[in-house]
């Protein structure tokens, strides 16, 4: 099993940012450093805030691609400590389990041509707009999804 920590102060970052959009579907890419073997916590996030929908979000790569080339920069490239985790999104109008064209996509992540072994997908969202939900999936390359524990 794998484990993903969201700590308390992104988890309120995350609120916020839901809050924001409202009704809209938001999402990013997630950015982690691995604590213990098959044990990762989420340290940073980006946004992409402005191209969701009600009911549909596509991230932007070229807006995420330079959060995470910061992202590297700062974390000296130690690529085996601090590294892409994922992507995440908001249901803000239903259940946080992926649609089919999410599984696709993630899907497509690992077996594609980006040399990823695994991608978690995040799905969180506000019930009565304080309660935050969330759930973690992950993808990996040439498997069935694995089990994910997310602590929050």
């Amino acid at each position: 099993m794998i484990t993903i920590s969201l700590p308390s102060e992104q988890r309120a970052k995350l609120s916020g940012c839901l809050r924001r959009a409202g009704r809209r579907e938001i999402g990013g890419i997630l950015m982690g450093e691995q604590v213990a073997p098959d044990h990762f916590r989420i340290i940073e996030f980006s946004v992409d805030a402005v191209s969701g929908t009600a009911a549909h979000f596509v991230r932007s790569p070229k807006h995420h691609s330079a959060a995470l080339g910061d992202f590297f920069r700062r974390t000296g490239a130690d690529y085996r400590r601090f590294n892409y985790l994922g992507e995440w999104h908001s249901h803000p109008s239903f259940p946080v389990r992926p649609s089919s064209e999410d599984i696709t996509s993630m899907q497509g992540l690992v077996d594609g041509e980006r040399d990823i072994n695994f991608s978690t997908l995040l799905i969180v969202r506000l019930r009565c707009w304080f309660l935050f939900e969330a759930r973690a999936y992950m993808f990996v390359r040439e498997a069935p999804r694995r089990s994910v524990s997310l602590t929050l």
